[in-house]
């Protein structure tokens, strides 16, 4: 059913109108003055909520900073290439598999990730596969099964499957959207469609269409929304709507796809991403507190070979991971993810530095401000011995 207009239903109006307004040569002036250079705040809804598009995770033509060098933003994995319209994740041919991943880290708490894509092929009926994924996850640029990425993930993967594997299902239509949170303990069942590990679906009518196709993910407050716009009406359709989603932060955003024995093209045309800032109460900051795994409210998931997600370090435990990854010279990533704070409370916590040493820091190392984290300061691949010596410097 179409979406109805809620506290903030005007604002998936607006953006769409916003977005026709592009196409409008006539109007296009006007539109710059109204939203300027896009990086600027706009308040979109009730409750002061306002979004920010990220540059550094998005992606749009002509595509600048897309390849497999170190300076990209993104990186383009297997068959991938980059085309002047659109990014080629599979050709519509046999045994193919392509990906797509952005190099930077996200540490947003609420965000919205607008995914622009088109699939179309030659095969008819269910003469076509497989579909494509788009991807929040711990561990990036890993090939594999899973529409062309790896099995027992960490994160989140949303799937747009084209090809049924299960011969007797008939309580769904294919093509079918569909969402999974993994801690890495659960593998995709192909031959299941994914039914055992999904939070939910619908089905998604998105092959060889002649207008734009789009799925909206959206991660407020613990909870995951995902629409989509496949009619060309411009309206967003509710799809998946799941609360208690506790996705940690500094995963990254890919997108991936594969063809077996039947084939597809699977393009992508643009990703953006919004930062979305909401007011929460004093309660509700401590109810979303960061966690270190994966996990859904409600839904038990198979223990992991890490610690319990909804557990926070302790000093104590935070001092045993400094003191194994001082020893090992381990990148300071590996300490980020543990620790939940700033870039000035991660120093201070993980590496019980003294106070002569973190004033240092501060002043050879966060000139602009002091709430940033370690990813945008340039200094996530240091390692241990690295920055200890760029503290006692």
């Amino acid at each position: 059913m179409a979406a109805t207009l809620g506290p903030s239903g005007w604002w998936w109006q607006w953006r769409w109108r916003r977005g026709l307004l592009a196409w409008d040569g006539s109007r296009m002036f006007l539109l710059f003055l109204l939203l300027g250079s896009g990086q600027g705040p706009r308040k979109v809804g009730a409750g002061q909520t306002f979004e920010y598009l990220k540059r550094e995770h998005s992606l749009s033509k002509p595509y600048q900073g897309v390849g497999t060098g170190s300076s990209s933003l993104w990186n383009l994995m297997g068959n991938a290439m980059v085309m002047t319209q659109y990014i080629r994740l599979t050709p519509d041919m046999q045994s193919k598999q392509g990906a797509l991943w952005n190099r930077m880290p996200c540490f947003l708490r609420d965000w919205e990730l607008q995914v622009h894509f088109k699939i179309h092929g030659q095969g008819k009926k269910n003469l076509h596969g497989d579909g494509l994924a788009i991807w929040y996850t711990k561990d990036r640029m890993q090939s594999g099964p899973v529409f062309g990425n790896m099995d027992k993930f960490v994160g989140l993967g949303v799937f747009v499957d084209t090809y049924p594997n299960e011969e007797k299902q008939q309580e769904r239509v294919f093509p079918y959207i569909s969402a999974m949170v993994n801690n890495g303990s659960l593998s995709y069942d192909h031959e299941r469609d994914g039914r055992p590990t999904e939070l939910g679906g619908c089905t998604a009518i998105v092959r060889n269409l002649h207008y734009d196709t789009f799925l909206v993910i959206r991660y407020v407050k613990r909870h995951l929304t995902i629409m989509m716009d496949i009619d060309g009406k411009h309206e967003w359709r509710d799809c998946i709507e799941v609360p208690g989603v506790r996705l940690p932060r500094g995963y990254y955003f890919g997108t991936s796809s594969i063809t077996g024995d039947l084939s597809d093209n699977h393009d992508i045309i643009s990703l953006k991403l919004f930062e979305l800032t909401v007011e929460r109460t004093p309660e509700e900051e401590k109810l979303h507190r960061d966690v270190f795994l994966p996990s859904v409210d409600n839904m038990k998931l198979p223990e992991s070979e890490h610690r319990d997600p909804g557990k926070q370090p302790t000093v104590g435990e935070e001092s045993q991971y400094w003191g194994r990854a001082r020893r090992a010279d381990f990148p300071l990533s590996f300490l980020c993810p543990i620790s939940t704070g700033t870039v000035l409370q991660c120093v201070e916590l993980c590496l019980q530095v003294t106070d002569e040493q973190l004033l240092h820091f501060r002043l050879k190392h966060l000139e602009r401000e002091s709430e940033l984290w370690l990813p945008e300061m340039g200094i996530r691949s240091w390692g241990i011995s690295s920055l200890l010596g760029g503290l006692s410097q």
